[in-house]
């Protein structure tokens, strides 16, 4: 699967992690399976507001949201993250491996330039 048939996922997981309530959400249902209520506690915000955050957690899939009667049970799903991750590590290779190439080729130009001689005929 390329980056352009994920891109949907990521462009969602991404957004989902933007805002600093959705990833302390995040923090606290990675530990264990909460209820809304309790992921609203520390949060200067009504629940209807901490309610959004949750569905954009949910569209990105990085939680899920179970009902018994009244209560909204909210759990962690790492797959998202996962998916990210594999595509930061394989960047990061990419990159990596680009960038030290482009290192080596510069200290080889550098190089070079020194060993050249000057119009008088000197090594620089």
């Amino acid at each position: 699967m390329t980056l352009n048939d994920r891109q949907p996922r990521f462009d969602l997981t991404l957004t989902a992690l933007a805002h600093p309530v959705r990833r302390a959400i995040l923090e606290r249902v990675m530990h264990a399976e909460s209820r809304v209520t309790e992921l609203a506690e520390p949060f200067a915000m009504s629940l209807s507001a901490v309610s959004r955050h949750i569905r954009v957690l949910e569209r990105a899939g990085l939680v899920s949201r179970r009902r018994i009667w009244r209560e909204h049970l909210v759990s962690f799903n790492a797959k998202p993250l996962k998916e990210v991750s594999e595509w930061i590590d394989k960047s990061r290779a990419f990159w990596t491996t680009s960038l030290d190439a482009l290192d080596e080729l510069l200290k080889a130009e550098d190089a070079a330039a020194t060993q050249e001689p000057d119009h008088k005929g000197k090594p620089r």
